[in-house]
């Protein structure tokens, strides 16, 4: 390989070599016989000869930069693309390419002929529209300058990043190249192509001096940017309101390429610098350690600046402080020492890093830190040439106070026409079509919104997103074994494999669970009262909160007597089910042999104390009402009270001990007997579903609540008027329901079981 290289070497070299005796065979073809006897005319044909060498390698050269100056463009655009989010890396990254063929293609049609053209008044050229010329010097000259208004115009892309439309971005591109640069161009570089020295613009007529473009390229791009900025704003989200601490930073795709940008661009600027010379002579090597020195210094001094703001060596500082020398030492890198450049590119990163957190307390959103880089260094070694630039070397006859006044002019003047006349015009086009994307397509990512090009990470993200919406584990994310969101993709879909069969497991215990909650829900229903009870002054109702309910009532008719029973389990579910099935057996154990309703729940209490799970325990009524004396005798372990309605007046029977299955009781009179006639009056007991239903208010119901609700639906049909109060109550605890989950319909699901039964005429 490095063999193919040499011979390459050489074979071009060859072909330098022809060119240049070709051109010498032309020239010696036009000596005449005389003038090769004379001697005279024998040093003329020397210097001739010499002449064309030295143009012809000056034209190799230039060119040589001129591709230098190119690979800039792909530096721009790895620094750009890294230290922006990745939803719009790609849209920065086409803005690149973009803005270098609309730059040159409107730069070719008009921006040379208004920068070079025959001068009017030495504000604009008029001449050399639509460029074309057969002279190789002005063609290389017109290559070379291409590169620099293209490298004017990229400067804005970085700084305004992640909310700039791409056709909006197009506009700015071609009012930048091909009219703000060429007019200031015109300003400080046009002169007499037959004789360079003679100046058109106002500027250079002045004395003023920016040898490779500090002004001229980087204050322009920095100053159009911030018109920008002023007029689209921050990017959403990147400051808090009224908060100048605490701002949020938004982390850039990829640090180590935007770095590779920084490398790529400090390459570049050796042709940068390096071309601006227009000729391969003495000049050239001072040019390139001063632009390495102060890239160098900048590099260091930055750094440092990050590390005292920062507290730590922050890549922001490290990637832009080699560009702040490199634009620093721009305008000066013929005329000063490498010593005073190391100064030069030194103070210049300390103002990059400076301007970099005063820009932050002032809430400008530049994303690539172009103007402290680009528009505050560029100003910066605009004046730093009449302070340490050498006299001789600038030619000038002024002192350094004189030179550093005309310098002042210049940035000031630069700075007006750039920032006032960017502002003004994109004001009024942003007036009709709005430069900013919306804030949705902000949010998205440029990417996708102007581009509609989709990431790996984009796609993930929509699996993602579509799984969690539609709760579909058959979808899959994208794999790919060589990039970090496809190996995410690759251990996510193992996670969802074994999801995957977890669910079908899942579903089969739920299809299996369910088909026993059926059974249970169908013993429930079967313990429930069935019998004839027409002959009886009874009724009851009962509305489960779940499938299983963990209230029940039930009546036992024996003779004369009926024997009645309204419990509430602690808990739901299929538990309090179980619980309450034991209970209702007992129950009816002990009525059939007539046990006082106090002795039952005695028995009761000893035994499910033994059998329950610990921490279960019932509240629970019993009683027995005589159809033949028409008394009623009941016991209370720990529920609500039972009422006794007389008319308009209720007699409230409370619980006299502790729940069932609490604990062993040895005391049979443990539980008081409550004896009364019921003298064409009702009895009412409840679960606590209807005191603790909360009304408008939000507040419990509480007992007083249920006797005004009994009263409200008095009927002498007792079984219409429970059915009126249970739904009155299921109405008011779906309502709370339905308010305090925020949901748009109620799913008819309530918090506690409604049971209630009745007793008497």
């Amino acid at each position: 390989m490095a063999e193919k290289q040499i011979e390459r070497i050489f074979s071009d070299i060859s072909e330098l070599r022809r060119y240049v005796f070709d051109s010498v065979d032309k020239l010696q073809s036009t000596i005449t016989q005389s003038e090769l006897t004379n001697k005279g005319a024998l040093n003329s044909v020397e210097f001739r000869l010499e002449a064309i060498l030295q143009a012809n390698l000056d034209t190799f050269w230039l060119l040589m930069c001129s591709v230098l100056v190119f690979l800039m463009q792909a530096g721009f655009m790895c620094l750009e693309s890294g230290l922006t989010r990745r939803k719009s890396s790609i849209n920065v990254a086409l803005k690149n390419i973009a803005d270098f063929g609309i730059a040159v293609v409107t730069f070719w049609a008009f921006g040379f002929g208004l920068m070079y053209g025959a001068s009017y008044s030495g504000l604009v050229g008029t001449k050399y529209f639509l460029f074309f010329t057969n002279v190789a010097g002005y063609q290389t000259y017109f290559v070379f300058q291409a590169m620099f208004v293209a490298t004017a115009a990229t400067i804005i892309s970085g700084a305004v990043a992640e909310r700039l439309k791409f056709f909006s971005y197009i506009i700015i591109t071609f009012v930048t190249s091909g009219i703000i640069y060429p007019l200031v161009g015109h300003w400080i570089w046009a002169f007499d192509f037959s004789n360079p020295i003679r100046k058109f613009g106002w500027l250079g007529k002045l004395g003023f001096i920016d040898f490779a473009g500090a002004s001229a390229v980087h204050s322009v791009g920095g100053w159009v940017a911030l018109a920008i900025l002023l007029i689209v704003g921050p990017r959403t989200g990147r400051f808090r309101e009224g908060d100048a601490q605490g701002n949020k930073i938004f982390q850039g795709s990829n640090t180590p390429m935007a770095a590779l940008g920084s490398l790529i661009l400090w390459f570049g600027w050796f042709g940068f610098n390096g071309g601006a010379n227009l000729a391969m002579d003495i000049r050239i090597p001072l040019i390139l350690i001063n632009t390495f020195m102060a890239a160098s210094a900048g590099l260091i001094s930055s750094s440092i600046m990050g590390v005292i703001v920062m507290r730590k060596p922050e890549p922001m500082f490290m990637i832009t402080g080699p560009i702040a020398g490199l634009v620093s030492i721009t305008a000066s890198c013929a005329f000063v020492s490498p010593s005073n450049a190391i100064i030069i590119g030194g103070l210049a990163g300390i103002l990059s890093g400076s301007f970099l957190v005063i820009l932050e307390k002032l809430k400008i959103d530049d994303v690539v830190n172009a103007i402290p880089v680009h528009l505050i260094c560029g100003i910066w070694g605009t004046l730093a040439i009449a302070i340490f630039g050498d006299i001789e070397k600038m030619g000038i006859e002024i002192t350094r106070a004189q030179q550093l006044y005309v310098q002042l002019i210049g940035v000031v003047s630069i700075g007006a026409f750039c920032f006032f006349t960017s502002y003004i015009i994109f004001k009024i086009i942003n007036y009709f079509y709005p430069l900013r994307v919306s804030k949705i397509n902000e949010e998205l990512g440029l990417n996708i919104a102007e581009h509609n090009a989709s990431t790996d990470t984009h796609e993930l993200l929509n699996v993602l997103g579509k799984q969690a919406e539609t709760q579909d584990y058959t979808l899959r994310a994208p794999q790919d074994s060589f990039t970090e969101t496809g190996l995410i993709g690759t251990q996510y879909n193992r996670m969802m494999n074994r999801l995957e069969q977890s669910e079908k497991q899942k579903n089969m215990w739920k299809n299996r669970v369910a088909r026993e909650i059926k059974l249970a829900m169908e013993v429930q229903q079967k313990l429930m009262p069935e019998r004839d009870l027409e002959n009886y002054p009874v009724y009851g109702l009962n509305i489960p909160a779940r499938e299983i309910s963990g209230d029940y009532y039930d009546f036992y008719p024996h003779d004369d007597q009926i024997y009645f029973t309204l419990s509430d389990v602690s808990g739901k579910g299929v538990n309090a089910g179980m619980v309450m099935a034991k209970a209702i057996t007992l129950f009816k154990i002990f009525a059939r042999q007539k046990y006082k309703p106090n002795e039952i729940l005695f028995e009761m209490n000893n035994d499910l104390n033994e059998t329950n799970p610990k921490g279960t325990y019932i509240t629970s009524i019993i009683g027995c009402y005589n159809l033949k004396n028409d008394e009623i005798e009941l016991a209370n372990a720990g529920h609500q009270p039972a009422l006794h309605k007389i008319g308009d007046k209720f007699i409230e029977y409370p619980s006299s001990s502790i729940p069932l299955a609490i604990s062993k009781q040895k005391n049979e009179n443990i539980y008081k007997l409550e004896k009364f006639k019921l003298n064409s009056s009702r009895v009412y007991c409840f679960t606590d579903g209807f005191s603790e239903c909360l009304d408008e208010n939000n507040n419990e119901l509480g007992i007083d609540g249920v006797k005004t609700l009994l009263n409200r639906h008095q009927n002498s049909l007792l079984k219409l008027e429970l059915q009126k109060a249970t739904e009155e109550i299921r109405q008011k605890s779906l309502k709370v329901e339905y308010k305090e989950k925020g949901i748009k319909e109620s799913n008819d699901i309530l918090d506690d079981d409604l049971t209630i039964i009745g007793i008497g005429k």
